[in-house]
């Protein structure tokens, strides 16, 4: 069907459901606006289904139309990115899918200075728990928390976090060793792959009943350790800009073990190895993450 319906139609049926007006359509494509709705009536009618509710001030997408829209405007903002790519015009789109803390804590505050470096560059970041959907094309790389579960994908390893107990200063000057923790508000993140039992297994103590506060995400926890709520078992990597500010402090770094593990891994599509703006963005991960 679709070698029936000539690209000119789907071109103005995208561009008047996108400014919701066919005169608008018609200004962006250069046309009348009646060969714009005569455009859109001879899809209509090809697919014999109505697109647009028309009045006489406005028209409106039917739900047939906002269904098509979902997949024209998909296929449209595609295609332009793939020209400008192609044609090494405007900047080249990368779109980004991240773990929540990492997003937020390390990821976020760097971003500026990745773009005034890459000046063609422009990045789309989301963060959620979930991973990355590369086969719905959503994005084009992914930083997970945790061991990847994707195929066919390249998988590079964040390199080694350093876990410890942080706090504010405040509360900092009363722990002098492990065995003090047993007295503080302990802050407990539920997603952390290293829990506080761990580190006290690690320290050779019998990990206590934790009736401290929970929290589902690191910067939150974070954030509320800075706040002075209690003690975080967290990554120094995710509490930088704390640690460095004197927000928080490791009471006991160098008097207790500190636990190591690879936390983060960059993920992205095999295919996508070769597109310039996936390796410079990996480039530019992996050295920020040797400096720190």
């Amino acid at each position: 069907m679709l070698s029936s319906i000539p690209i000119s139609a789907i071109r103005a049926f995208e561009a008047a459901a996108r400014t919701g007006s066919f005169r608008d359509a018609a200004k962006e494509l250069h046309l009348t606006p009646s060969a714009v709705s005569h455009a859109i009536r001879k899809l209509e009618s090809s697919m014999s289904t109505t697109l647009f509710e028309r009045s006489t001030r406005s028209v409106r997408l039917t739900p047939a139309g906002e269904n098509l829209m979902r997949h024209a405007g998909v296929a449209f903002d595609n295609l332009r990115r793939g020209i400008e790519e192609v044609a090494g015009r405007g900047p080249q789109l990368l779109r980004v899918h991240s773990a929540p803390s990492f997003a937020a804590q390390w990821l976020a505050p760097r971003l500026a200075q990745f773009l005034s470096a890459e000046p063609k560059l422009e990045v789309r970041l989301a963060a959620s728990t979930d991973y990355a959907r590369f086969s719905n094309d959503d994005f084009d790389l992914d930083i997970v928390y945790g061991q990847p579960r994707v195929g066919g994908v390249d998988i590079v390893p964040l390199g080694e976090e350093t876990v410890t107990p942080l706090c504010a200063p405040e509360i900092a000057r009363r722990i002098r060793r492990p065995k003090d923790l047993f007295k503080e508000v302990l802050i407990r993140s539920d997603m952390k792959q290293v829990q506080w039992h761990h580190w006290f297994v690690a320290n050779g103590l019998e990990p206590p009943a934790i009736h401290g506060m929970r929290f589902d995400r690191s910067f939150i926890a974070i954030a509320m350790a800075s706040s002075g709520l209690g003690v975080t078992l967290e990554s120094t990597r995710l509490a930088e800009r704390e640690l460095s500010s004197g927000r928080l402090v490791a009471p006991l770094a160098g008097r207790s073990a500190e636990l190591r593990y690879v936390g983060h891994h960059l993920v992205f599509p095999r295919a996508n190895r070769q597109r310039r703006a996936v390796r410079t963005f990996a480039d530019w991960i992996m050295a920020e993450l040797a400096e720190t």
